[in-house]
């Protein structure tokens, strides 16, 4: 027998019902209103605690002991519950509110059981509330409709990661994350994990991707016309196989010197004025100096070293964010028009990838800026509203999501938010999601380690969840600084004492 939490109150509505207790519900504790033959869910999203008697007029703390001694822990509950529907009916709203005074009960297991339990499911944790609650969500929907995970720094966000990697990789998945910190090489109970190397094969960017890597500005139209012109003609020597050069900037620097030099004419042309040429040579000289180490052209498609059943990481550690935005956003264009061929014409010899890729983008802030417009922002973009059709799924991943681009975050309809605290933070979720209410908002900051509001159409109702621990789980954490000090400082001593060892065995003396 399901138990008695307390009785409404007050006017109710079609999706929201107040109510008072004796006893301490646990917000995000699903509860169930039975009237008018309908039994109707609800989630509790909001608990205060009071006493008539201790108001908030009181100023005298003598008083408050004097009635506390008097009525002891005399206290009332009221509390507020989000309507979710007829639990019998697929959870359509109910067309009329609940009677004052209808009693809140808890819902009981089997309920919830089967609406956490859904075919091709993807299991996340357990409900903060009732831990014998396994909360599984739709994958399909979660590839279809994208995934946002969302957290203060050291919540949890590495680890949610890893669990929903895992799960995907259980059904042979192709994962591809882009991982900016080297943090990922882990092993996962499902799959491989397989570190791909951050290298573009220089014939199947874009000019507008060498540029950005050259930082050459649109409005050096001179600049860029004989940049495209070099670029184009390095990749037709590619192309052809006749080079025996094995650095791409090299062979645009040797077609920029000779048309420099008056070697050769550039376009039918002899060049007069060389200063923009000359700022161009400086430009690749300063780009093969941070980038070279990206480009190589014998690295093949990269779409082509992306594997079914594994955890394919694009180890992003060691380049800066200039070279991280163009390797992404090399990759989400690739993939889309890939994956455009590929249904389109599946048997076409010029497809690297054949399959689904579900792609995680950790510091989605520095991938997809809100204030700022980039190639890198664009296709992220694209994916996001386009992907679904193409097999294309998206998981953006961030510690400050009011830095996300928004038209971005808006595509990602399923959430898994774990604590946050910064208000702007807060407002910027909200604002990209029809279903967390101002209640929930209000849980943000007070969601332990782990704990997480899952919300969206992977989901037939939002959960306040513990994601499950990752087993192999070897990142994310803090350094012990403390420990590491000492270490070091015990390391220098032992060294001294073994130099002194050392000069005494010598017959040294002081």
């Amino acid at each position: 027998m399901n138990k008695i939490i307390g009785r409404s109150i007050g006017e109710t509505s079609l999706t929201k019902i107040d109510f008072v207790s004796k006893e301490m519900p646990k917000v995000g504790e699903y509860v169930s209103i039975e009237y008018d033959e309908k039994k109707i869910l609800g989630m509790i999203e909001s608990l205060i605690r009071g006493n008539v008697a201790i108001n908030k007029d009181i100023f005298d703390p003598k008083t408050i002991t004097k009635i506390k001694n008097l009525e002891g822990n005399d206290y009332y509950i009221k509390g507020s519950v989000k309507v979710l529907g007829d639990i019998e009916d697929n959870l359509k709203i109910p067309k009329t509110p609940a009677p004052p005074g209808s009693l809140i009960k808890t819902a009981s297991s089997d309920d919830l059981k089967k609406l956490f339990q859904t075919p091709k499911s993807l299991k996340l944790g357990t409900l903060i509330s009732q831990d014998d609650i396994e909360v599984k969500v739709d994958l399909e929907k979660m590839f279809s409709r994208h995934l946002a995970i969302l957290a203060m720094t050291g919540a949890g966000k590495s680890n949610t990661v890893s669990v929903v990697v895992d799960e995907i990789l259980s059904y042979s998945g192709c994962v591809v994350i882009f991982d900016m910190h080297s943090e990922y090489n882990i092993n996962f109970k499902n799959g491989e994990s397989k570190i791909i190397k951050p290298e573009i094969n220089p014939i199947y960017m874009t000019l507008s991707e060498i540029k950005q890597l050259a930082h050459i500005s649109s409005s050096a139209y001179i600049q860029e016309r004989y940049l495209n012109e070099a670029y184009r003609l390095a990749k037709d020597e590619l192309k052809e196989g006749s080079t025996k050069n094995q650095n791409f900037i090299k062979m645009m620097k040797n077609y920029l010197n000779s048309w420099e030099s008056g070697e050769k004419l550039f376009r039918g042309k002899e060049v007069k004025e060389t200063k923009q040429i000359v700022d161009v040579l400086n430009k690749l000289g300063d780009l093969n100096a941070r980038y070279s180490s990206i480009l190589n052209i014998s690295a093949g498609n990269i779409l082509s070293h992306f594997e079914l059943g594994k955890a394919n990481i694009i180890d992003l550690g060691s380049v800066d964010e200039t070279a991280a935005e163009i390797i992404v956003s090399h990759i989400l264009r690739n993939a889309l028009k890939n994956n455009k061929e590929w249904l389109k014409n599946p048997e076409s010899e010029k497809l690297s990838l054949t399959h689904p890729v579900f792609f995680v983008l950790e510091e989605a802030h520095i991938l997809a800026p809100k204030n700022r417009n980039t190639n890198c922002k664009l296709w992220i973009s694209r994916i996001a509203r386009e992907g679904r059709k193409f097999g294309l799924g998206l998981c953006l991943v961030s510690q400050s999501p009011k830095s996300i681009d928004p038209d971005s975050l808006s595509q990602a309809n399923n959430m898994i938010i774990l604590r946050l605290v910064e208000p702007k933070d807060q407002h910027h979720v909200q604002s990209a999601s029809e279903s967390l209410s101002d209640d929930l908002v209000k849980q943000l900051p007070s969601l332990n380690i782990g704990e997480a509001i899952i919300l969206g159409l992977m989901s037939k109702i939002p959960a306040l969840v513990k994601i499950s621990e990752h087993e192999n789980k070897k990142f994310g954490q803090d350094l012990n600084v403390i420990d590491l000090w000492q270490k070091k400082k015990e390391e220098q001593k032992q060294k001294i004492k073994d130099q002194n060892d050392e000069f005494l065995s010598l017959g040294g003396d002081y």
